[in-house]
């Protein structure tokens, strides 16, 4: 792994996504990409369409021509604040001592954007909140569902507060996306040196099936220098993962991002939704 993208608006989770990117640059010695995009919806004033018939035609002109000023005057304010954005990042990465740095400022829609910078990217670094991170706190940010869903990166999404990893818990479910987490953690050093917990939630009559499945998947991660602790539960699967979480004080949670189809989240919830929003912890989802 060698590319991070990082996107960034300023808010106040940028500082310890800033932290969290350093701490994973660090650990994998990869570049970071910090993209800043600016919503091309902030430079708009008021709609310019046809206001003669409302209020005459020379106070129309004047109106527009007004309108189209201010629109000019907010585009330079935006890319103003976009370039305090990047430097201010830059210097907290430079004092984390990482180098190997790019930044870039783009006009448009993030979630477009992202399209064109997630392919060259290994990993996506994101806010759980954005520019609005004050109110309604218990949701996550608009862009954030949409980028996790469409992107097929890996997705590391920062809480507010920053705190040192230093035990990590792997959701894992024996599917295809648990391997791709099983995979991840092989070729990369991302938690090595760390304690490692692997929790399987299984189903009622099928405990052996996921017993098989569980060790299987600790064997993978022995035989790379790993010593997980595995555990076997049964229960919601939102709920017995914010109890491990809490009964371990582990900072650090690694698991598949949405199992099953957009339209059963709408009727009974997702348990990834649930847990990005009840965890104050960094949750690194893979699709």
């Amino acid at each position: 792994m060698k590319n991070i993208l990082l996107c960034t608006d300023g808010s106040n989770y940028a500082e310890n996504i800033y932290k969290y990117g350093a701490w994973i640059a660090q650990k994998l010695d990869a570049e970071i990409n910090v993209l800043s995009v600016t919503d091309i919806r902030t430079q708009q004033a008021i709609s310019t369409g046809n206001l003669s018939g409302s209020i005459g035609l020379g106070a129309s002109d004047e109106l527009l021509q007004k309108l189209v000023e201010l629109e000019h005057e907010k585009a330079k304010l935006n890319h103003q604040r976009a370039k305090l954005i990047l430097k201010t990042a830059e210097e907290i990465f430079k004092n984390e001592g990482i180098t190997k740095i790019k930044l870039t400022h783009k006009t448009g829609f993030l979630v477009d954007s992202l399209q064109e910078f997630e392919q060259n990217a290994d990993l996506i670094i994101l806010g759980k909140r954005g520019e609005n991170a004050d109110f309604a706190s218990t949701h996550l940010g608009a862009n954030l569902d949409r980028i996790i869903r469409s992107s097929h990166k890996p997705c590391f999404v920062i809480p507010r507060e920053f705190n040192p990893i230093d035990k990590v818990l792997i959701a894992y479910d024996g599917s295809v996306t648990g391997d791709k987490i099983l995979k991840f953690l092989r070729e990369n050093p991302l938690v090595k040196d760390l304690e490692l917990h692997i929790l399987t939630i299984a189903k009622a009559g099928v405990e052996n099936t996921y017993q098989e499945k569980l060790n299987q998947a600790v064997s993978q991660l022995k035989e790379v220098g790993f010593n997980p602790q595995s555990s076997l539960l049964q229960g919601d699967a939102e709920k017995v993962i914010s109890n491990y979480i809490t009964q371990n004080n582990i900072n650090f949670l690694i698991m598949g991002a949405y199992g099953h189809s957009r339209i059963r989240h709408l009727i009974i919830g997702s348990t990834t939704v649930q847990l990005l929003r009840s965890t104050r912890i960094p949750v690194l989802l893979f699709r």
